[in-house]
């Protein structure tokens, strides 16, 4: 890969198309820019180094301090970029220390120092520990500027193929089968495209509970390695995905799991409104049980309830 050296942009260059923001024209490689104080949000490549933005490159080049969840994920990036750390502080924020960095990260911040704040890949925020920060960066009247760019989380919904007009990101599921199923069974009925994410080691299990609660009809993209050499985007619906899987086994890397919206069908028969019920009475309290049902099926909750009643004396549980 080429490496681009970004060597600074003075403010009172001069150009037709003036300066951004940030002091950078916003034309050509930028060299270094002048870098407003505050918390800078910058995101970074999911697997393709070249997908970085040139304001994000600006940022690290010109920026008084960085914190990173891996500081040596970021300073990678940094070098197949051609920027110098210098004597810049590079902190690590990540969820087992953010209690102990954060304090650090808002004295510079008070200080009106101009502080980068990276994932180690994709948007900051999205499954990411920065939310804190952010909350007291506002919370002290600190400028906090966004600076877009790769999200797993869109990418992956782009190839999809699935609708895109309305959609939830639900972060990574529960680890834990009945949390798990839970957890499904809450997203069951938002009427829109879901997307999210999982681990490999559970992938198998998790896309086998969601045919079993969300139904095996419904459409999904497991979509791996985005932008990276080997990506894959597999199209089908959960009933066939759940079956290939438990076939061949988890996929390796980094997934992204979109799902299509909730199929519209004609009213369940009575046999088939026992039989969901039956299902979720195998590990739920009736109340709820019924609930989700009633969700799930888009009829009355009273009347599911009454008749989860039923079906909880039939089976004998209480």
């Amino acid at each position: 890969m080429a490496r681009q050296r970004h060597e600074g942009r003075d403010a009172g260059d001069g150009d037709a198309a003036g300066p951004d923001v940030n002091g950078s024209t916003g034309r050509g490689p930028a060299r270094r820019a002048a870098i407003l104080p505050g918390l800078h949000l910058v995101a970074t490549p999911i697997g393709n180094a070249r997908d970085i933005t040139l304001r994000a490159l600006d940022t690290l080049a010109g920026c008084d301090a960085i914190a990173a969840e891996d500081t040596r994920v970021t300073m990678r990036l940094m070098e197949m970029h051609g920027i110098a750390r210098a004597d810049r502080p590079m902190i690590a924020y990540h969820d087992r220390n953010a209690a102990e960095a954060r304090p650090r990260l808002m004295r510079l911040l008070a200080e009106g120092r101009a502080v980068a704040y990276c994932s180690d890949a994709g948007t900051p925020l999205v499954a990411d520990p920065g939310f804190r920060l952010v909350g007291a960066a506002i919370a002290e009247d600190v400028a906090v500027h966004a600076l877009p760019g790769p999200s797993a989380a869109l990418a992956a919904l782009a190839v999809s193929g699935l609708p895109s007009d309305r959609f939830l990101f639900a972060g990574f599921p529960p680890s834990k089968s009945g949390s798990r199923r839970r957890f499904l069974s809450e997203l069951a009925a938002v009427p829109a495209t879901l997307i999210l994410f999982e681990s490999p080691h559970r992938v198998v299990d998790s896309v086998a509970d969601m045919a079993r609660i969300l139904g095996a009809a419904r459409d999904v993209a497991l979509a791996r390695e985005l932008t990276k050499r080997f990506e894959t985007v597999r199209r089908m619906t959960l009933g066939t995905l759940a079956e290939t899987l438990a076939h061949e086994g988890a996929p390796k890397g980094e997934i992204v799991l979109v799902l299509g919206p909730p199929l519209v069908a004609e009213a369940p028969s009575d046999a088939e409104i026992d039989a969901a019920i039956d299902a979720r009475l195998a590990y739920e309290t009736t109340r709820d049980a019924a609930a989700a049902v009633a969700a799930v099926l888009g009829l009355p909750r009273r009347q599911i309830y009454a008749r989860a009643l039923e079906r909880a004396r039939v089976l004998g549980k209480r």
